[in-house]
């Protein structure tokens, strides 16, 4: 099939030009264990460097540098401004190709739902553009729609994998699944969107996103979630998502090749179960940056993950830290492509 590439939404794993950090500080729910989640972010930081460029936004940048000691400079650009929190998955711009021009959209970043404060984050891509570091790239206002880049999965051929818990939920856009799926081809230039009606983690804030459950990766593959343990809160409706990847089909009428993750081990903080997942990779140039949690499991995510990028090295960063605040490593970065 050959497809008009005037416009697209590109995968993650096409080439990037840099990575977006937002990094925590005392004003944050991070404030209580500070120490903890900014050595997660240093080394986050130094291994995004080793491949490509950096962008670090923070309220006070003398801080972060402090952070970072004594590493190559000349792969980060600093953004001073303020924020509400670390979550750049989500509050920061999608980038689209029209007619080969690189071109950030600035949806609506709403704390997934009103659930937490967001109106500093919620300015961070505009603010950006103002102060000319996205001087290379177009910018579009689409602040009519409310969208976090967790919550959608692009193999860069016009197919959308994405779940109807998130897109459909109260307090986002509060429109049906038609209209939902019409803006999302209307934006991106999708002809196909997926949507995966099971499947969630307990703990998760965001209403199920889809970068918690399964992705969409090279060479027509998908790698997801996996629970085999029939004694979990999670068995049935992951089960149940299995068997709707198993059904999936792309543009051509293929099915996907489907890769499983190991169900994390369950993390508990104060009685309650966070939402450790090892499908919260980020893909950058030449490598996949794999979250792990301390766990026998971690070893079994890299060998399964290492199937869906044979071409990249698969680098491991410890993210209990992040996982303490219901995120993990993909949602703390958002990659800007060449």
């Amino acid at each position: 099939m050959t497809r008009n590439f005037k416009k697209y939404l590109p995968a993650e794993w096409a080439d990037q030009q840099f990575v977006l950090l937002t990094w925590p500080h005392a004003g944050t729910d991070w404030a209580y264990m500070l120490d903890e989640v900014n050595e997660c972010f240093v080394n986050i930081a130094k291994a995004i460097i080793k491949y490509e460029d950096l962008l670090i936004v923070a309220p006070d940048i003398n801080e972060v540098k402090s952070l970072l000691g004594d590493i190559d400079y000349s792969h980060i650009t600093f953004a001073e401004m303020q924020t509400n929190d670390t979550w750049a998955r989500d509050h920061g711009g999608i980038t689209v190709f029209e007619e080969g021009k690189r071109v950030i959209y600035d949806f609506t970043f709403n704390g997934w739902g009103m659930k937490f404060a967001a109106n500093y984050d919620n300015q961070i891509t505009r603010t950006l553009f103002e102060k000319g570091i996205f001087n290379n790239f177009k910018y579009r206002n689409c602040m009519d729609f409310i969208l976090e880049g967790g919550s959608i999965e692009s193999d860069g051929n016009g197919t959308l994998l994405t779940t109807a818990e998130c897109l459909l939920s109260d307090n986002r856009n509060n429109l049906s699944r038609d209209e939902v799926e019409q803006r999302l081809k209307d934006y991106f230039a999708i002809e196909k969107v997926l949507w995966l009606n099971h499947g969630y983690l307990a703990g998760d804030d965001t209403d199920s996103h889809v970068d918690t459950l399964a992705r969409l990766c090279p060479d027509n593959t998908i790698v997801y979630v996996k629970c085999k343990d029939e004694s979990d809160e999670h068995y049935a409706e992951l089960k149940l998502m299995e068997e709707e990847l198993k059904c999936m089909k792309n543009l051509e009428g293929k099915p996907f090749r489907l890769i499983e993750l190991p169900m994390a081990d369950a993390i508990i903080v104060d009685n309650e179960r966070l939402p450790a997942t090892y499908a919260n990779f980020l893909i950058i140039n030449g490598a996949v940056l794999l979250p792990v949690y301390s766990s026998p499991k971690d070893e079994i995510a890299i060998i399964q993950l290492q199937k869906a990028f044979p071409n990249r090295e698969i680098i491991t960063i410890n993210c209990n830290a992040l996982i303490k605040q219901h995120g993990s490593l993909h949602c703390v970065t958002m990659q800007y492509p060449l």
